[in-house]
């Protein structure tokens, strides 16, 4: 056992090296190659913090673990709110500007609910894995659409944001360097991760659900949470929040269809009615405390305090239950 822990810790940190080294020879390679920056910064960089959900759920998936793949989705999403939005809150007041944020904590909300859909029937089918694909390219596209036909795109700070992480002067032979190194880590690290995290689940009886829901949900949050304490510290919390946002829609519709692509299956019925509920009752709280249409909008320390009761609480629930 302490040597399955080992491999989970060493797992987790090849993981997000590996994903952060994926994304930035992705994003160079493709600045260098002509895309507009704007494009670059809305796409791979902001997938670049789900790119570790993305390979834990495709290599669940293939070892035939969909309800793994489904709590790390779902989890993840529960994390991101309750957890990692908790502390960052804590830390520092969160300031809400950005209107692509605005635009677009609606749609976690949607995309959510269109997630308890899936579950609803205790099975993930393929149909229902491409459908939400469909809906991931959708949305890219829809994003890329309305940031380029902005005339105040650069006023927004969650845009301006996301571009100035988009790496420059990287030349091209070092850029598809870190990008193969990425390629080849990341699904190395997730198939030692995965495999490390079933047996501790086995070991202390816990069910494949529970342990996407926990563990590896846990972990492959923690690249939200070093962008989200980066961003406060470096006071752009539109950077901060926007990581969350657009990590909770990715998940949804480009990690979670995985599951069901790879492996259509039944899943465990907890799925639809305990955990979507707490993601979609998450998420309303997210908006709750998040928008005001007649300006900026503050995440204040009390509010991040009841999102880091709440993450306890409902881990204490799931053990509890378990046990």
């Amino acid at each position: 056992m302490v040597t399955s822990f080992v491999i989970l810790i060493l797992g987790f940190a090849a993981l997000v090296w590996s994903a952060d080294r994926f994304v930035y020879g992705a994003a160079a390679l493709a600045k260098n190659f002509g895309v507009p920056t704007l494009i670059v910064g809305l796409t791979v960089v902001a997938m670049g913090s789900s790119a570790p959900e993305m390979m834990v759920s495709a290599s669940a998936a293939l070892a035939g673990k969909t309800d793994t793949a489904v709590g790390n989705a779902v989890g993840s999403n529960i994390t991101n709110i309750l957890l990692v939005l908790g502390i960052t809150a804590l830390l520092r007041p969160l300031s809400v500007s950005s209107m692509t944020l605005k635009r677009e904590m609606p749609l976690v909300l949607l995309v959510s609910i269109a997630a308890w859909y899936v579950f609803s029937d205790n099975y993930f089918s393929f149909t229902e894995g491409v459908a939400l694909i469909i809906g991931f390219v959708v949305f890219i596209a829809g994003l890329v659409i309305i940031s380029i036909r902005a005339k105040n795109q650069a006023d927004d700070p969650f845009v301006s944001e996301a571009c100035e992480d988009v790496p420059d002067n990287v030349p091209t032979k070092s850029a598809l360097f870190w990008l193969i190194i990425g390629m080849i880590l990341l699904p190395i690290s997730s198939h030692f991760l995965v495999g490390s995290a079933v047996d501790i689940a086995k070991f202390f009886g816990l069910s494949d659900l529970v342990i996407g829901l926990t563990i590896i949900a846990i972990g492959t949050s923690l690249p939200e949470l070093a962008a989200c304490i980066a961003g406060v510290l470096k006071k752009e919390d539109d950077l901060a929040l926007g990581n969350i946002v657009g990590s909770n829609i990715f998940n949804i519709l480009a990690v979670l269809p995985l599951a069901g692509i790879i492996n259509p299956s039944i899943i465990d019925p907890s799925a639809a009615n305990r955990d979507a509920l707490i993601m979609i009752g998450a998420t309303i709280a997210l908006i709750a405390m998040s928008l005001s249409f007649r300006g900026t909008r503050r995440i204040n320390r009390v509010e991040g305090g009841l999102l880091l009761v709440a993450f306890l609480v409902y881990q204490g629930y799931i053990f509890n239950q378990v046990a």
